[in-house]
């Protein structure tokens, strides 16, 4: 099957979304599928047409930038020149340019398949409150020509206002791809040598984002005074992005001042990749999802943390109380409490073995490989002319459920 992927920024790009597609993409090229990648040139320095892991890469110019946005005056006709050799178009939402290219679907004749991410919420403003209406208008134009609408669980798609529309009619339910490298020991072993950490008796907690408003470190940061009385040897390791991060200058201006006064007890670490990222996971006890916002729809952190033994601490926001909820492997906190996550990080720190579930069983349940099967499935339905909506979790949900109720 030759599948068309779409959406603005792919990899080297970091986010939830485009390590979502990458693992999407190679588990499809891997099952000997076609896959196409349409996304942005958003670094001039990258290639144009590039070949990733047996996924074929095509990047248009930016011409401008509008907030977190780009306008590719290319990306139209390219669109239309790719979705022609496609049997099937994969958009990839919030997305400006989604509209415009299911339209094109549409009128070939192609099945259009819309994976919803999450909800855009930018920062206050008058400019940002007109970029959210328009991506709004174009999320729900796109909605209108799309065959087919996926989202990560129900949870979500019953309390997005865009999802919920959806509910009875062309909503489907897809298990998120989770894939991490291979580690090996000597690799874990040499993780805090290579990042100057001394963490012999230490408490590690965890936290894996870019520095953006929406991820919530100021309510990490802000508990961290609770969680040290009760632990004064705990640390935290932040992996991700934190300098020069799109759009969030303010932001990381405003808790510079916390990190450096906590140098010493929290770590930013910059992006990982790879086996890293693995030997990351390996040295916490826990790993916390502070977020803010329904910007964050599941959490992918949490089940590569989960598949590492390490339990979570999760906001109570739709979508991102899943992987918990699901698994018992953690708890879940009110949004942007400080106190909250103290106690919550403290009861896993004093007793991590009640937490402990079979990280086997959520490895299998969020494979890419299952998620791939899931997507060639409603691919081939709406390929027959099968467009009938699909609500119901597939089978691994079901799975994860029974290992928390067995405890």
């Amino acid at each position: 099957m030759r599948i068309l992927e779409v959406l603005t920024y792919y990899r080297p790009w970091v986010s939830g979304l485009t390590i979502y597609v990458e693992r999407l993409s190679r588990a499809l090229a891997a099952q000997e599928h076609d896959v196409t990648v349409l996304t942005s040139q958003y670094e001039k320095q990258l290639p144009r047409y590039d070949v990733m892991d047996g996924v074929k890469v095509v990047r248009v110019p930016v011409a401008a930038r509008v907030s977190k946005g780009v306008l590719m005056p290319e990306f139209g006709p390219m669109a239309w020149k790719l979705a022609q050799k496609a049997d099937v178009i994969h958009l990839h939402l919030p997305q400006f340019d989604a509209p415009g290219v299911a339209l094109r679907g549409r009128l070939m004749g192609k099945p259009v398949v819309l994976t919803y991410h999450c909800d855009l919420e930018l920062p206050p403003g008058a400019f940002n409150r007109l970029v959210n209406k328009v991506v709004l208008t174009m999320n729900q134009i796109a909605g209108h020509f799309a065959d087919a609408v996926v989202t990560y669980t129900r949870d979500y798609g019953t309390h997005s206002p865009f999802l919920s529309q959806y509910l009875d009619k062309k909503l489907h339910i897809i298990t998120p791809p989770v894939e991490l490298s291979v580690c090996s020991t000597a690799v874990s072993q040499n993780f805090a040598s290579q990042h100057n950490l001394d963490l012999t008796g230490k408490k590690v907690i965890g936290i894996i984002c870019r520095l953006a408003a929406e991820k919530g470190v100021e309510v990490l940061l802000n508990a961290l005074p609770l969680v040290w009385e009760a632990h004064p040897n705990a640390v935290v390791l932040h992996a991700g992005q934190y300098q020069n991060v799109l759009g969030e200058e303010a932001y990381a201006a405003k808790l510079a001042p916390l990190f450096a006064k906590y140098k010493n007890q929290y770590h930013l670490l910059g992006n990982l990749d790879g086996a890293d990222v693995t030997a990351f996971y390996r040295q916490l006890d826990v790993l916390t999802v502070p977020s803010l916002n329904s910007t964050e729809s599941f959490g992918l952190v949490q089940i590569e943390a989960m598949e590492n033994s390490v339990p979570v601490v999760a906001s109570n926001l739709p979508g991102v109380r899943q992987p918990v909820a699901m698994t018992g492997m953690g708890e879940v906190v009110p949004i942007g409490d400080p106190v909250a996550l103290a106690q919550a990080l403290i009861k896993i720190l004093d007793n991590p073995a009640a937490y402990q579930r079979d990280p086997y069983l959520i490895a299998e349940s969020f494979s890419p490989q299952e998620t791939a099967v899931e997507y060639i499935h409603l691919f081939q339905n709406l390929l027959a002319g099968q467009k009938r909506g699909k609500t119901v979790e597939p089978p691994p949900y079901e799975r994860l459920r029974q290992m928390r109720d067995d405890e």
